[in-house]
């Protein structure tokens, strides 16, 4: 075994202390256990699919000796450090081969390194465990940006090593242990509910709920402007433009309806764990936070939420950030439909491909991607994509994930490969963007084929699987994994003219199978073994 360093103020409020070595897992032997799956209408997304499997493959990982890591994990596929907000995301592909791969388990590893106040850096060196040198507040200073608030020109700005100042409340006591370029996007509720949502472990929510919990509030207390807003940096997208309006401790739409969102999953994971008053306690914070976000970033004339300057100014550029709001259910119905608006406007956010990072008709957009100057993004994407689902926008939502998973096939119909991010206006990898990147990267291959193409979502703490069946020709998967059941499900056609699907089912344990086709809904109820049964839009409950 591989123990921990000792240090008593890292990874206390997580169990797990030390790492058991145990095979890594290898492509070759478990591509046959994998889920396998099935769409005759486009082959190339298939092949897409079995391709960042390959990839992900490759940049799984087994702690380093002396690290203080616990668990395998999947790398960010970037440089040679581990990244929390990547983590995240990787963890959401990984869930449908879950117990397979390390996939949540790579949170372990962040949780393990957590320091005594609750904080978790975003970046940690990956052969040493320790967090990535420039992010540390070596100098026990109050709470400052290392790299700044860069303008998209520059990589270098003079506001560097630049303090963050606090209107309207007193200055956070101790110092924090970190910088404020390591505390953006904090996802890992997020990550943890979408775990629960495929796999159904309630026992993981139990062991993840104190690291959250202080992680939580580290970042409320040193994040959270006096107007009850949360600060962020250039960190949370690199070279926008939007980053000179944040400096000195302007509020980030994105940050503060994060915060509004992990505030809600809190309260969600509190409920599972019949933690019933901390439930309300943070579903009330998460309401009182999205009030103060609906009052001071919505802008009216405009229709679209803006991060506020340090003077409390909105800032006047449209990003991606603002559909976090929509993800943290904070958007009023009417707000929502006005950012429905926005990403179906193509001279803003409905481009060849979306959806870009930067909208369109903004100074410094850049049709070839530059980075976070117009990208598009598979992290994103997804926050865009369950945000729609939360107002009901489901055939948006839908358009969008297939959108961005036919432009990652045929791209790596031309490249041979998978990239970190795609340009907005061509079929082609953004500029500059890493190869090779699963990564984050492979979420729409693997999750969106599953989910959007093929339609299988899965509720499994009710024992449910829901199929979103679409017309067209036979498809489904062989081998699907929710809930610890393993269950073969194929669509097929009649025949070329009949809208009606002949339904096989595998399965190895007792679920509900909801399907919804044409407007009809209904519910099988599926036992161990195998079944058939006819579909037709005709037939309804």
């Amino acid at each position: 075994m591989v123990s921990a360093p000792a240090n008593k103020v890292q990874g206390q409020y997580f169990a797990k202390k030390q790492y058991t070595p145990a095979p890594l897992p290898r492509y070759e032997d478990l591509r046959a256990k994998l889920p396998s799956p099935i769409y005759d209408d486009n082959p190339l997304w298939v092949d897409t699919y079995w391709k960042a499997w390959e990839l992900a493959f490759k940049n799984f990982h087994e702690p380093a000796p002396q690290s203080g890591y616990v668990s395998q994990f999947i790398d960010a596929a970037f440089n040679q450090n581990i990244y929390l907000w990547d983590s995240c995301f990787m963890s959401m592909f990984c869930n449908y081969a879950y117990p397979l791969v390390p996939g949540i388990s790579s949170l372990d590893n962040f949780y393990a390194k957590q320091h005594e106040d609750g904080e978790i850096c975003r970046e940690i060196v990956r052969a040493t465990g320790v967090d990535f040198k420039p992010w540390v507040n070596h100098e026990d200073r109050s709470l400052f940006s290392r790299w700044g608030w860069p303008s998209y020109t520059a990589k270098i700005d003079i506001d560097r090593d630049t303090p963050v100042i606090y209107k309207g409340r007193p200055l956070p006591t101790p110092n924090p242990f970190l910088t404020l370029d390591s505390l953006d996007h904090p996802i890992a509720a997020w990550a943890e509910m979408e775990h629960y949502r495929v796999t159904g472990d309630c026992k993981r929510l139990q062991e993840v709920w104190e690291p959250l919990v202080h992680y939580f509030h580290a970042l409320r207390k040193y994040l959270r402007q006096g107007n009850g807003l949360y600060v962020t940096d250039w960190a949370s997208m690199d070279n926008s433009p939007r980053n000179v309006y944040l400096k000195g401790g302007g509020a980030g739409i994105d940050i503060s309806a994060e915060m509004a969102l992990f505030a809600s999953h809190l309260a969600q994971i509190a409920e599972v764990l019949g933690r019933n008053q901390e439930s309300a306690e943070y579903a009330q914070e998460a309401d009182q936070l999205a009030r103060v976000i609906r009052e001071r970033m919505w802008d009216k004339k405009r229709k679209f939420y803006y991060d506020l300057t340090l003077k409390g100014e909105h800032a006047p550029v449209k990003t991606v950030a603002a559909f976090w709001t929509l993800l943290a259910k904070v958007a009023s119905l009417e707000q929502a439909r006005d950012l429905v608006a926005q990403l179906k406007n193509p001279n803003t956010f409905a481009r060849l491909n979306r959806v870009p990072t930067l909208a369109a008709d903004e100074l410094g957009y850049d049709s070839a991607g530059g980075y976070w100057r117009g990208s598009v993004w598979a992290p994103t994407n997804t926050m865009v994509i369950r945000g729609l689902e939360n107002y009901g926008y489901y055939d948006l939502a839908r358009e969008i994930a297939l959108n961005h998973l036919n432009l990652v096939a045929r791209v790596y119909k031309k490249t041979g490969t998978i990239w970190e991010n795609y340009s907005p206006d061509a079929v082609q990898q953004g500029n500059p963007a890493e190869m090779n990147f699963v990564g984050w990267s492979g979420i729409g291959p693997i999750m969106y084929l599953l989910e959007y193409a093929i339609g299988l979502s899965p509720d499994a703490p009710h024992n449910e699987l829901i199929w979103l069946l679409q017309p067209g020709g036979r498809h489904g998967c062989e081998r699907f994994r929710f809930n610890g059941h393993i269950v073969s499900l194929i669509a097929d056609p009649v025949s070329k003219k009949s809208k009606n699907f002949r339904i096989l089912v595998q399965s190895d344990g007792a679920f509900g199978l909801r399907v919804k086709f044409q407007g009809v809904e209904q519910t099988f109820p599926i036992e161990e073994g195998s079944q058939e049964f006819d579909l037709s839009p005709s037939k309804a409950e």
